[in-house]
């Protein structure tokens, strides 16, 4: 009797923490890509976040993201993708991937966010941007010429195709392993977003 006691409440015990982690659901909290999309690395669960460094979404957003990052268990990985979802935005793609060819990538992501949204500095061009990067005391003839180069063309253009397979129309948008798509408009709120990332990797680390 005590066997079966025991057994009842290990299986309600069960339920509940399965409907705890059904508050999620499809087409109302996250998107369901299809077909996928080829991640970066296959043999992980990769995490994308979409953003803009004009969106002020994104800027309250990079704190969130910047302390879920240091938690991702093992067998994930965390990668930024600037958006060129609007034309007008590709300036700030390349100036991405241009401070990656030059090495500063993680030194001036978030100081080129602060410029726009604390400072409300106006970088919207490559001599606006180039004189930033001259600000920080780095190179701007080297900032300059990655701006221009074949593999800021190539990653700009890889950017536009990825965008439009995960069939979103703003950001900040969160993509988990190429099959998911979740957002802050979905979500609600920054908080909720983060466990809404969290439950998506906890399926694709479980398949």
């Amino acid at each position: 009797m005590q066997k079966w006691i025991l057994s009842l409440i290990m299986a309600l015990l069960i339920s509940t923490q399965v409907s705890a982690q059904q508050v999620y659901v499809e087409g109302v909290d996250y998107k369901v890509i299809s077909p996928a999309v080829k991640t970066s690395d296959s043999s992980k669960v990769v995490v994308t976040e979409v953003f803009w460094y004009g969106c002020p979404h994104c800027f309250r957003l990079e704190p969130y993201i910047e302390h879920w990052a240091k938690t991702i268990p093992d067998g994930v990985i965390f990668e930024q993708v600037p958006s060129v979802l609007n034309a007008s935005w590709s300036p700030h793609a390349r100036a991405f991937y241009a401070f990656e060819l030059m090495g500063v990538q993680k030194q001036l992501h978030q100081t080129l966010f602060d410029a726009m949204h604390v400072k409300r500095k106006r970088l919207n061009s490559i001599d606006q941007l180039a004189d930033f990067v001259a600000e920080q005391g780095l190179d701007e003839q080297l900032f300059r010429d990655s701006y221009t180069s074949f593999p800021v063309d190539v990653q700009t253009r890889k950017n536009s195709q990825n965008e439009k397979r995960y069939g979103h129309n703003g950001v900040p948008a969160i993509v988990v392993n190429g099959k998911y798509l979740a957002s802050g408009s979905m979500a609600g709120s920054n908080d909720r977003l983060i466990k809404i990332i969290d439950y998506l990797v906890a399926i694709e680390l479980a398949n």
